[in-house]
């Protein structure tokens, strides 16, 4: 299924007021409903060979493998949807090649990259995430954030450590304790929801959200939500008039129709075997 039609997609990403060049990655196959983003870490221009390889491969590789199969097809043996063996599939092949390359070429020593990723199928998206950048959904009038963060900060809210609140303030908002590439092995958190027609679902590097309130950020999506391709340039905008002190991508996917996989005779029995 073309998903063209029912998902309307735009992404804007900039360097900020501080940096001198983007680390950030930005990708996006509108026909099969992915959209991955990605925040580079390391040396030298390091981070954003990091974070292009990662966007690339993740979406390349899905684009080949989409379509063999129904991504809602569950494998019986283990209760896994395709969707999500996809992704966990394609993100272990990216981890692979930036290790590898960043443990065989010297200048690419220590790089690697956040990730979150998101395929959207059968009025569902899948969506996997390492390390702090984000995936928010807005629904009516109700920003909410859906992945948590695998960071230093995070794991001290949880511990009860910092309140959200004083959080804000705190000096270890890029330590991230999950990243692409740097170890051999990594497990994305994968989740996955429903989707209804009207959903906004916002994609972004930390330099969005560290530098943008939350109340802003539904603000523009609920004001320019009939003009996608400018509300993505807003925020990053906004985030830049507040400081940009670091890379900032945004990745928008507004739902326009309902993209329901028809059930065959042969699928209906399955789930009723379920």
């Amino acid at each position: 299924m073309d998903l063209g039609q029912a998902l309307e997609i735009a992404s804007c990403t900039d360097p900020g007021m501080v940096r001198s060049h983007n680390e950030d990655s930005v990708a996006a196959d509108p026909a099969n409903g992915v959209v991955v983003l990605a925040d580079g870490m390391g040396g030298y221009n390091a981070g954003e060979v990091a974070s292009g390889m990662a966007t690339a491969i993740i979406t390349t590789e899905l684009q080949h493998a989409i379509g063999e199969r129904p991504l809602h097809w569950v494998d019986p043996a283990n209760g896994v949807s395709l969707a999500h063996g996809l992704l966990v599939e394609q993100i272990a092949k990216a981890n692979g090649s930036i290790y590898q390359a960043a443990q065989t070429q010297a200048q690419y020593a220590g790089m690697g990259t956040t990730l979150v990723a998101a395929i959207f199928y059968d009025n569902r998206a899948m969506v996997a995430h390492i390390g702090d950048s984000r995936v928010y959904r807005l629904r009516g009038n109700v920003l909410e954030q859906l992945t948590k963060d695998h960071s230093l900060l995070q794991e001290q809210i949880d511990s009860g450590m910092l309140t959200a609140e004083q959080a804000k303030f705190s000096q270890n908002k890029n330590l991230v304790t999950r990243a692409l590439g740097i170890e051999a092995f990594v497990e994305p958190e994968i989740s996955e929801f429903d989707v209804r027609v009207g959903d906004i679902y916002l994609l972004c590097s930390d330099g969005l959200n560290d530098m943008v309130s939350d109340e802003d950020i539904t603000m523009t999506l609920q004001t320019l939500s009939t003009n996608l391709r400018l509300a993505a340039q807003q925020l990053v905008q906004l985030a830049n008039d507040n400081g940009g002190r670091d890379n900032i991508s945004v990745i928008l996917v507004k739902v326009l129709r309902d993209f329901a996989v028809h059930r065959g005779w042969r699928d209906r029995i399955f789930s009723w075997m379920k």
